[in-house]
Formats: C-alpha cells, sequence, structure tokens
C-alpha cells in the first residue's frame, strides 16, 4: 500500500471515532419547543346574602322558633366556575342528633343547573314540627354542592 493511502484510511478511521465520540457524548442535540394550550373545567360554589354577590354567607342564625313553624332565609347561590353545574344540598352534623328528626330543611333549586359566571336566588325552609319536644337549641351543618352538568 502506498504511505498516502494508509494516511486517508487512518484519517478516515479517525474522523469516524471521533464523530461517534461526539455523538455519544451528546455534543450534537436538536429541539423544538411545542406551544400548549386549555382550558380546565372548574366548579365554584358561592352562597351570598345579596344579589351582587359581595356579602359572603359563613353561618345562617334561624333565631327563636316555634313548634310547627317555617322560616325562609333568602341566599343568592353563585356558579365561580367556568362549566354549567347541578346544586344539591345536604344537611349533617346535627346537635344534638335528635333534632333532625323534628327539624328539617328545604329549599326551592335541588337539581337546579347553573350556568358559568350566573346566580339563582335560592329560598331556604327551616320547618319546626309541632311535635317537637325537649330541644331547646340545635345546631346543623348545610351544604350546597354544585356538580358538573352533562353537557
Amino acid at each position: 500500500m502506498l504511505p498516502h493511502k494508509i494516511s486517508i484510511i487512518a484519517f478516515a478511521v479517525a474522523a469516524t471515532t471521533v464523530a461517534t465520540a461526539i455523538l455519544a457524548s451528546g455534543l450534537l442535540s436538536g429541539n423544538r419547543t411545542i406551544y400548549n394550550q386549555g382550558n380546565v373545567n372548574t366548579i365554584g360554589v358561592g352562597v351570598y346574602w345579596d344579589s351582587a354577590c359581595t356579602n359572603n354567607v359563613s353561618s345562617i342564625n334561624w333565631g327563636s322558633l316555634e313548634p310547627g313553624s317555617n322560616v325562609d332565609r333568602t341566599v343568592y347561590v353563585q356558579n365561580e366556575g367556568n362549566v354549567p353545574m347541578t346544586l344539591s344540598l345536604t344537611e349533617g352534623n346535627w346537635d344534638p342528633t335528635s333534632a333532625s328528626t323534628h327539624i328539617s330543611l328545604d329549599w326551592d333549586r335541588e337539581g337546579s343547573v347553573i350556568d358559568a359566571g350566573s346566580v339563582l336566588q335560592t329560598v331556604l325552609t327551616l320547618s319546626v314540627s309541632s311535635e317537637v319536644d325537649g330541644i331547646t337549641s340545635f345546631s346543623f351543618d348545610l351544604t350546597i354542592t354544585g356538580t358538573e352538568s352533562a353537557s
């Protein structure tokens, strides 16, 4: 073989070795940034004393009640999320526990659908049985739940 052919072969081997080493070391790389966007569906239930939704309801005082009486309280429920929601109401944590058999809570919005950002006037009605006995005071928790409405 001629000396310059050996030099070319040696150079080709060396160049291949260097290229392999560069690729293996990660010095050559490429990337592409892809923009992403989307929306996350949210549910938010706000309960207020006023239709402008500025005075938050944190507790309700039903006052002194007579056996056989009904008392109404008007509140405003706002969908603070970004999807329509269906309303439901539950109560629990009665004190004393026997109060739940003589006192009941009802409202006029069970199953109502509220669009995102909308407000519904709601009447809560507390009813005391005429046969209530031995209960001089009571407390309970009221929970208004919004569940995403099926489209």
